[in-house]
């Protein structure tokens, strides 16, 4: 396992345009970061005034789909939403079929068994639905590679409708319509859309105004675009903000019952909330087998019967959380003592397949390699894959496909299926991609922003963070950071799988919380002086609303990281370092210079300075030619430079930084 690598941000100036339009401090320097300095520009990405949706049509083959449902209704012709069992593709159902019954048509769903039939379109629910005397399937969040199942379908007289958000692959299914932003003669704007977006694209085209159509799914669509990871960014962003908006007042009955069982407020719904509390417990049917449960809840009408197929959705995952551990528990033990160098490749009897993809996740962040999970059945595996990095996952699996009977999915995710006697071999040849396509080195903890001002963190400024919600991939909660900041407290809580810590910097004190880190793997004492990773939040409890840093990491001060920091300009800190005080710190090296210092005592160099100041000082002094300053590992090495005459600090750039 390795340690979080910190990726220090740049000092950042906060453009008057932004403060001036009355933009808070923090919100503005983020907003800085990301690139938005003008008020137009931030207005543009947090604006929530009148927009429009883009035109479904620049879609390919959207008018061809239009053009076959619309038959299929004058026909009165019985159509199948043909959809996937995550919440992406429960959403999308859910939507396509409610809308399609909407305009009169005969409309089932089919979801394939996620235990029985795996992912995507397969010949024998083709037949099944031919059976059944469906003359059109529809599908949604899948088929982009069923093209023999397609072909199946025609030479049984039923014709098919692809809508898809997946990556094509050079041969695309013959059906009537294939809808896919992923088309290379796709002109969208915005591509980047969920399966359950492009269901509601159809929807848009089918009605003719998209406005309407958002106002009626905007909580499907924001809760499926957020559960597939989509970018939030764009028409994303906006779509899944109007979402949160119906979530909060007023959303269907299914998601009202089941954000009420499960502790989401809805007068504070969050993209994260939705993201890591609703979506697992949607996705817990289609992990156990059970998809109608969650069909039947999203489409319910009647808030009583919501709130009973909530608590049993509820009760599944609970089922799912413990499955979840025992076969964590079981990988740990296999993984024991052992250091990856390549793609982690396990396969165990038993277990879960629906259960495996969240085991696989945890691995790959853990040891930060690729991992692929396969549960066994006989002769037969099913495996679920999770990338990390920049590692292509689909393409590393199209490498092996001589060794699967089966693979799909997108480069960080994937599931694929294999026979026991092919997995050795597969683990060989994943390894030998993995080596021949190296991953870039993960870039570790990214940090936006170093806390150097106390108006940084204030309850007005914290809470105008809001702004740039819904968070999420493309538009990610921001991460700060504060360095040389005392300890003065930290105690266990939650049963002792958390920790509460009290942090003094700036004259003040700064309440925080370190979710699922145990007291006893804290890397400081009370009163260390200490770097800390977080990201702020309001915290309120009976009536009183206060600022709460949540830790992302936390380690000790390292003086020669500050130095390293200090000279390549990489702090925005030190603007208390005074022209008195820097005459201190050349006084202090003048009575040792040279010296060499370990980790921790570069505070021991000038008793009144912090480590920050002393390093800021540093990089001064090497500026103006007064110092030679270098570092070797955590090693500091320090030599005075003898020159005539005084030196005019205004020749240094970091003075003239803070001392404009």
């Amino acid at each position: 396992m390795k340690n979080k690598v910190w990726n220090l941000p740049a000092p950042v100036a906060i453009p008057e345009g932004l403060t001036e339009a009355g933009y808070a401090p923090l919100l503005a320097a983020v907003l800085a970061v990301r690139g938005y300095t003008t008020a137009e520009e931030a207005a543009a990405l947090l604006d929530d005034g009148p927009w429009e949706l883009c035109d479904p049509m620049l879609i390919p083959d959207m008018d061809r789909a239009v053009r076959r449902i619309r038959l299929a209704r004058e026909r009165g012709e019985l159509v199948a939403v043909y959809g996937d069992y995550d919440v992406d593709g429960i959403t999308a159902s859910c939507l396509m079929a409610e809308y399609l019954q909407s305009l009169g048509l005969k409309t089932e769903i089919y979801i394939p068994d996620r235990l029985e039939e795996g992912y995507g379109v397969n010949d024998g629910a083709v037949r099944l639905l031919h059976d059944r005397g469906v003359s059109l399937i529809v599908t949604v969040d899948c088929g982009i590679t069923a093209v023999e199942q397609t072909a199946l379908a025609a030479s049984l007289g039923m014709d098919t409708i692809i809508t898809d958000h997946h990556e094509c692959q050079a041969r695309l299914p013959e059906a009537v319509a294939v809808v896919d932003p992923k088309r290379p003669d796709c002109v969208c704007t915005d591509r980047e859309l969920a399966g359950v977006g492009v269901a509601f694209k159809l929807a848009c085209a089918l009605d003719g105004d998209g406005k309407a159509m958002l106002s009626r799914y905007a909580d499907l669509v924001a809760l499926g675009t957020i559960a597939d990871v989509m970018p939030l960014m764009g028409e994303n962003r906006r779509m899944v903000r109007a979402g949160l908006d119906k979530l909060h007042t007023n959303p269907i009955p299914g998601l009202d019952a089941l954000m009420a069982l499960s502790g989401v407020e809805k007068r504070n719904v969050t993209a994260t909330a939705v993201g890591f509390t609703l979506a697992p417990r949607i996705n817990a049917a289609g992990r156990l087998g059970r998809t109608s449960l969650a069909l039947e809840l999203l489409l319910e009408k009647n808030s009583s019967r919501a709130i009973g197929l909530a608590e049993e959705l509820c009760g599944m995952n609970h089922q799912r959380q413990q499955m979840e551990a025992e076969i964590w528990e079981q990988t740990s033990r296999m993984m024991a003592g052992k250091v990856p160098t390549g793609p982690i490749v396990l396969a165990g009897e038993g277990w879960h397949p629906g259960i495996i993809g969240i085991a696989a996740a945890r691995l790959s962040e853990t040891y930060s390699v690729p991992t692929v999970m396969i549960s066994l059945d006989g002769e037969q595996g099913k495996g679920s894959c999770r990338s990390f990095g920049d590692f292509n996952l689909f393409d590393a699996l199209a490498y092996c496909h001589s060794l699967l009977d089966a693979f799909g999915g997108h480069a960080l995710a994937a599931g694929l299926n294999i026979h026991r006697a092919n997995i050795d071999a597969f683990r060989r040849a994943l390894q030998e991609y993995y080596v021949s396509h190296p991953p870039h080195e993960d870039e570790g903890l990214t940090l936006e922003l170093e806390i150097t001002d106390p108006a940084l963190l204030t309850l007005e400024s914290v809470d105008a963070l809001q702004a740039l919600e819904p968070f999420g991939s493309g538009n990610p909660r921001p991460n700060l950071c504060m360095l040389d900041c005392r300890l003065s407290s930290a105690v266990p809580i939650g049963g002792g799988k958390h920790v509460r810590l009290r942090l003094e910097k700036f004259g003040q004190s700064y309440d925080c919380v370190w979710f699922s880190h145990p007291i006893e793997r804290l890397a400081a004492r009370r009163g260390d002086q200490v770097d800390v990773a977080f990201y702020p939040q309001i915290s309120e409890f009976r009536g009183r609303r206060t600022v709460q840093l949540v830790l992302l990491d936390l380690r000790r001060t390292d003086a020669a990281t500050l130095c390293r920091q200090a000279l390549a300009g990489r702090t925005g800190a030190g603007q208390g370092l005074t022209r008195t005080e820097l005459g201190r710190l050349w006084r202090s090296l003048a009575r040792s210079s040279p010296i060499h210092l370990g980790v921790g005592r570069l505070a021991g160099i000038e008793p009144g300075l912090n480590p920050m100041q002393i390093a800021l000082g540093l990089r001064v002094l090497s500026e103006l030619g007064l110092a030679l300053v270098q570092t070797d590992g955590q090693e500091v090495d320090v030599t005075l430079i003898a020159r005539e005459g005084k030196a005019d600090l205004m020749q240094s750039v970091t003075w003239r930084r803070y001392h404009k």
